[in-house]
């Protein structure tokens, strides 16, 4: 089922769960005393909506452009909305999120609503539905002839990371299974199980249903088998005190649903993103033969005003577009070279839809962000690194040179660092640099494919 119609199932059930709620809360919020501001008042009076967020991939990371998450742009649409400004306050575990969740408004980080924190912590209305899912490796699966079913769980390397309800479902299950067993790790993330599930180093891991959609793109060798929990709600956590501010999120989650503003966001972090990412051989050279032709001149003249190669911004433009002049997604890039409105401002794009301002505007931005590398950066690591800024933001860039001092590794080649790139996304690294949470892995199969690509155009075009 399309990831839009199944949330979108499932959350109608929530609507109007929420509705009830609503007007029981309403009637509590109206109890208070007399010139009292309510929790909603007060952040409006300070024009400030204080936020605890976790860096993570499902709910708030630093993009190239702009900050990207799913719950982010729930939350920075909502402080938009009642017109504050958005202070956030990053953390980097749910239980670090929960510690420091009387410090804020609202504890933003995809918290699973159960009974145990229900008795602990306020919170406001319940926003997805998620499932526990078992993934593995796909040859783990032949190989070890594991059915879907859970009584064929035994003898299968599963980790997962402690402090998590997982470890609650997979406890039950060592109960309930002879021969069943499976360990906890502190040192790495949920995204990082699946890496290595991924890379075959365990058989499987347990992640939510939100995360694995988010991934799968990413890790294509990892599947979903089974299904170990019943629905469970994600909730924020919110301060102590009246219902007003949980009332008004309820207004606010209705209005984005019948709206089908929360059905956009849905298509974008978990199903749209996999169409601007990696495209096939045989849809390149379908498009290599009829549409290239058309804007050739204009990278060929663009770039070489730059001095740089054609076929290089030619094939970064197909990356991000798909040599499509009117493409558009929905972080607001759009056009040829997929700009954003700052960037095409500041270059002096008018036009962004108009193929050749795209270009030459791509072509000037590419050179500015060059100049920006050190000196050290020579030959053609100084295009590898430009290409990976353009894709994943130069403040990430500097954290993996950064990083890469650390690991001993020679922060000024493109072969050193495209390996500490995608460490970037794991807790442990990411959590002591300045920008935080990438998915570092990006950068580098973009950088990989434009490469591939430029080298294809470059072949045919020679010929």
């Amino acid at each position: 089922m399309h990831a839009k119609h199944y949330f979108l199932t499932l959350l109608l059930p929530l609507l109007f769960l929420g509705c009830q709620e609503e007007s029981e809360a309403k009637k509590l919020s109206e109890v208070k005393e007399p010139n009292q501001l309510t929790i909603l008042q007060k952040i409006k009076e300070k024009k400030r909506l204080d936020v605890i967020i976790l860096n993570a991939p499902t709910v708030y990371y630093k993009g190239a452009y702009k900050e990207l998450g799913f719950e982010y742009e729930l939350i920075s649409g909502y402080a938009k909305e009642i017109g504050v400004d958005l202070n956030l306050s990053v953390v980097y575990s749910t239980n670090e999120a929960l510690e420091k969740s009387r410090l804020g408004d609202i504890t933003v980080a995809g918290i699973t609503l159960t009974k145990e924190r229900e008795k602990r912590f306020k919170f406001g209305p319940k926003y997805d539905v998620i499932k526990e899912r078992l993934v593995c490796h796909k040859l783990t699966y032949r190989s070890k002839n594991v059915k879907k079913d859970q009584k064929h769980l035994a003898g299968l390397k599963i980790v997962v990371p402690q402090n998590t309800t997982y470890v609650n479902t997979l406890e039950k299950l060592s109960q309930e299974i002879e021969g069943f067993e499976y360990e906890t790790t502190l040192k790495h993330s949920s995204e990082r199980l699946m890496a290595m599930v991924n890379e075959r180093k365990i058989d499987c891991t347990v992640v939510d249903s939100n995360v694995f959609m988010i991934n799968q793109n990413y890790y294509p060798e990892v599947n979903a088998y089974l299904t170990l929990s019943q629905s469970e709600y994600l909730a924020w956590v919110l301060r102590d005190g009246d219902d007003s501010l949980k009332n008004d999120l309820y207004r606010y989650f209705n209005d984005h649903q019948y709206e089908g503003k929360m059905n956009d966001l849905r298509d974008f972090y978990y199903s749209y993103l996999s169409l601007f990412d990696y495209y096939g051989t045989t849809t390149f050279y379908k498009h290599l033969k009829k549409r290239l032709p058309k804007y050739e001149k204009d990278f060929k003249k663009a770039a070489k005003e730059r001095n740089f190669a054609w076929e290089l911004l030619a094939a970064q433009s197909y990356q991000e577009s798909h040599w499509n002049p009117k493409a558009k997604s929905h972080t607001g890039v759009r056009g040829m070279m997929m700009l954003t409105q700052t960037t095409a401002k500041q270059i002096g794009v008018k036009n962004r839809l108009d193929a050749k301002q795209s270009i030459f505007g791509g072509a000037k931005y590419l050179r500015m962000m060059e100049k920006r590398l050190p000196k050290e950066i020579e030959g053609k690591n100084r295009w590898a690194f430009t290409l990976a800024a353009y894709n994943v933001g130069m403040g990430h860039i500097h954290d993996a040179q950064k990083l890469a001092r650390k690991l001993n590794k020679n922060p000024y080649i493109w072969s050193d660092l495209k390996e500490v790139l995608p460490l970037l996304s794991q807790k442990k690294y990411y959590k002591t640099l300045k920008h935080g949470y990438a998915r570092g892995d990006e950068p580098v199969r973009y950088v990989n494919s434009i490469l591939k690509f430029m080298n294809i155009i470059q072949k045919e075009r020679s010929q």
